[in-house]
């Protein structure tokens, strides 16, 4: 980016006179000091820390000026360029709203219980063919990480994908509004977040909020597999695809065929063009049509739609493929879990091919509120005998899911784990794995199974 800092202030609402820097060229903008870059913005927020703490080490690492809340007018640095600002986390959004609008590019963004981040991922592989394209790193998908992104976009831009979470409601309504999106995107409704939302029903009232700030002569994009979704839709009055495997949406999927590491299939409107995605499940199928209805809209060729689909570069630990030293194949999917991701991923996890036995990890899936363990429990249905040779266990909640296995798996098959000791975990594992086994990992992130990931790979 390249702004001035008089246009900072102008955007920000900075409340005191900076006329002496008013020519200062702003080229980036970061929250954290130690990210900083020469020529950034430095945007003290107050979080487990005050950022305002830290307002040397910018300087040190290449800040020319600083957002100051008035809050802190008493430790404000002297000599130095500063912005004061009623709330230095406002201050940051409406710094992205303004430059948003000056550059003007075309906005897609994508929610949903399951799939976002992979979706995000596909409709910005497919975007990057034709267009200068920038899209949400990682999981910037809040309040915070959303204007960054936005702020992170060069001159050049066309093209934003942005992801937008959410775990509460009227928040994908405010961030709807910041990015004003032409094209918005609803991959499914699950039961992410219901010990807040209490039902399905209110989940997807929530992610609805997605179209309060979509363009009046823009595109609303869901998954039309869900009635939750189907029937809220009838109240959009902006343009609306569906795309699904049923075959009664726009876009659906046709003859699909996997392997371990692919999944192949056609659609309805290309029924003689094979498209490949380098993932597995019917799940992703899914979130593959959500990005070739975004690339439909786009104007993106059909070659370049099958190029940018088989060469995506996925985000990692969403069901990843991962090999041990010894050879023994591990499928990560360790970011996030709830009961849908849990299934999908266990049938998927039941049908790939292996020369030794199959194992399943998992660890407690958060935020189910009182049915959690009734949740928990339900995923016995997808682990049977016959596909796993054995289950462990992370946490409290899957001590219900250790109960209900206990039906059908033996005692020696079932172990269980408390979430602060996943070095017993670890250490019972490589005790088991030979280089011809595969083993599954899912959780919800607060487990961190990715330190289990970490020392498997040792």
């Amino acid at each position: 980016m390249k702004i001035k800092l008089t246009d900072v202030a102008h955007a920000v609402h900075a409340t005191n006179d900076i006329t002496e820097y008013a020519d200062i060229e702003i080229t980036s903008v970061a929250f954290d000091s130690r990210d900083l870059k020469p020529g950034a913005l430095f945007i003290p927020l107050i979080a487990d820390n005050d950022g305002h703490n830290f307002i040397a080490d910018a300087q040190a690492n290449g800040a020319v000026a600083t957002l100051w809340g008035k809050d802190h007018i008493a430790s404000v640095p002297n000599d130095f360029p500063v912005l004061l600002v009623n709330d230095t986390l406002i201050g940051l959004q409406d710094l992205a709203r303004a430059y948003l609008a000056k550059l003007n590019p075309k906005v897609v963004a994508v929610t949903g219980s399951n799939g976002k981040t992979t979706t995000k991922d596909l409709i910005a592989a497919i975007g990057s063919t034709q267009y200068n394209m920038i899209k949400t790193p990682e999981n910037f998908n809040n309040e915070i990480g959303t204007p960054i992104t936005i702020l992170r976009m060069e001159q050049s831009t066309e093209l934003l994908v942005v992801e937008l979470g959410m775990d509460r409601s009227g928040q994908l309504d405010f961030l709807s509004n910041l990015v004003k999106p032409d094209i918005a995107v609803i991959t499914m409704i699950g039961e992410a977040h219901i010990e807040f939302f209490k039902t399905r029903a209110r989940i997807a009232d929530a992610k609805m909020e997605i179209v309060n700030g979509l363009n009046p002569e823009g595109l609303f994009v869901y998954n039309g597999d869900e009635p939750l979704l189907v029937e809220r839709a009838q109240n959009v009055k902006q343009e609306q695809r569906t795309f699904g495997l049923d075959a009664s949406n726009e876009l659906y999927a046709i003859d699909i065929q996997a392997d371990d590491y692919s999944t192949s299939f056609q659609t309805n409107k290309w029924p003689n063009i094979t498209f490949t995605i380098p993932l597995l499940g019917d799940y992703n199928v899914a979130n593959a049509l959500a990005a070739i209805s975004i690339g439909i809209e786009l104007g993106i060729s059909a070659e370049n739609l099958q190029i940018a689909l088989r060469n995506v570069v996925l985000t990692s630990n969403r069901t990843q493929w991962i090999q041990m030293r010894n050879g023994a194949r591990i499928l990560s999917d360790v970011y996030n879990s709830n009961p849908t991701a849990a299934k999908e991923v266990l049938k998927t996890f039941a049908n790939t091919r292996v020369d030794g036995k199959r194992y399943v990890v998992l660890g407690d899936m958060l935020e189910l509120g009182e049915d959690s363990r009734d949740l928990h429990a339900q995923l016995a249905d997808y682990i049977e005998p016959a596909e796993v040779a054995g289950v462990y266990l992370v946490g409290e909640d899957v001590t219900a899911l250790a109960a209900a296995l206990q039906a059908k798996f033996t005692t020696d098959q079932i172990h269980q784990y408390a979430a602060n000791d996943k070095a017993s975990l670890v250490t019972d594992l490589q005790a088991i794995l030979e280089p011809t086994d595969t083993v599954m990992l899912k959780a919800s992130h607060g487990i961190h199974l990715e330190q289990v990931l970490a020392e498997l790979l040792k």
